[in-house]
């Protein structure tokens, strides 16, 4: 009897739970955080839930993709990527997180028996549809987000919020920033592509989007009936070990000293021309297709895809589309009024965008600076040239 018994303790741990099988007594569910890695798809760390008990630890997430998709690449850059559960043995799931060297926490809940057999079975049922395949969105529905919901609904309205000691209003930009050192590709990648709908102040609840927010909300969140706390207990699993970054030579490599030389290239050009009354065509040419071609991604971002932080980017100011249209313009010894009009009007955009940036409307990357100084007086320069 002792060995049938054993097989099948042994059967269920290598399947999993199974769904009609009721939980056993000694189940605890657990939510776990994993600090950043040292990648930008993984700067802003991971949630998962654990479900363990004698028989089996599981570990359930949000955040896994298939790089195998044939349109793996066309659905991300629309934003129709879907994003799947997973579902793994909890040992493997913590020793590759070790083996990253992100830090690892743990948060105990508070749920009856009910309430953790409801939890299972939802997430055993979403995992059997599709592996939980759902549209991702980076600020309203991610990994961080799914565990919030899943909590939300098990514990239907018995979960309160209350306001860690730290808390701070901030925009969903500011709380990116907290993540992320301004002066990289990946922030200054972000400013760019995303627009001044991400620079309104997030909702408590919508601070959760961060893995981060969910562990320290999670900490002081009480169950509505009973007044109790939602963690029985916290624990650190793992402590990362150094730094993932070589700080030595990251200011060789970041966007401002890229900015900052290629502002000096502009302003080097346009200085000898203005001093030998000449116009460097080439230059022109290149500022007009490259911000053009900027311009027309973000134009596309906006309009043309379902990413809901990419809409109403300024950005546009100092990087029109419409700049395309002037290419041959900008070529001629002398353009039309209509081309001289519209350097005119890349002046204004300019001053638009420093408008924008001085009253909170959308910040801009700070790397821009250099960059956006330079454009503007070269546009100055060519209207005097023209003149």
């Amino acid at each position: 009897m002792k060995f049938i018994v054993h097989v099948f303790f042994l059967f269920l741990v290598s399947t999993g739970f199974s769904q009609s099988v009721p939980l056993p007594e000694d189940t605890t569910v657990s939510v776990i955080t994993f600090g950043p890695g040292s990648n930008l798809n993984d700067a802003f760390g991971h949630n998962a839930i654990r479900i363990k008990s004698r028989v089996a630890d599981i570990a359930y997430d949000f955040g896994r993709y298939n790089f195998e998709d044939p349109n793996f690449y066309l659905d991300f850059a629309r934003g129709k990527l879907n994003y799947l559960q997973g579902k793994v043995n909890y040992n493997n799931f913590i020793a590759f997180y070790v083996s990253e060297n992100r830090t690892i926490k743990e948060q105990q809940l508070r749920l009856s028996n009910t309430e953790k057999q409801e939890l299972y079975n939802y997430l055993e049922a979403n995992y059997k549809v599709n592996q939980g395949a759902y549209l991702y969105d980076f600020f309203y529905d991610n990994c961080a987000t799914k565990i919030r919901d899943v909590l939300e609904t098990t514990l239907d309205g018995n979960l309160v919020y209350n306001l860690p000691k730290d808390y701070k209003e901030q925009t969903f930009r500011q709380l990116i920033d907290h993540n992320l050192n301004w002066n990289t590709w990946g922030s200054f990648g972000i400013d760019i592509a995303l627009g001044s709908i991400i620079d309104r102040k997030a909702t408590p609840r919508e601070q959760l989007f961060l893995p981060e927010k969910v562990n320290h909300f999670f900490n002081t969140a009480t169950l509505k009936d009973t007044g109790e706390k939602l963690v029985t207990s916290s624990k650190t699993i793992f402590t990362k070990k150094g730094e993932n970054e070589n700080k030595s030579s990251f200011f060789l490599t970041s966007p401002l000293l890229a900015m900052t030389i290629l502002a000096v290239i502009i302003l080097f050009i346009t200085y000898k021309d203005f001093k030998n009354k000449v116009r460097t065509k080439g230059l022109d040419l290149a500022i007009f297709l490259t911000t053009g071609l900027i311009g027309l991604v973000l134009f596309l971002l906006w309009f043309a895809t379902d990413h809901t932080g990419t809409a109403y980017n300024y950005n546009l100011l100092w990087a029109s589309p419409l700049s395309l249209f002037c290419v041959l313009q900008i070529l001629k010894t002398v353009p039309k009024k209509w081309g001289i009009a519209y350097i005119k009007f890349l002046i204004v955009m300019l001053c638009l965008m420093v408008m924008h940036w001085t009253i909170g409307v959308q910040r801009f990357a700070p790397a821009l600076i250099p960059l956006v100084i330079a454009l503007a007086i070269r546009y100055i320069f060519l209207l005097r040239h023209f003149k």
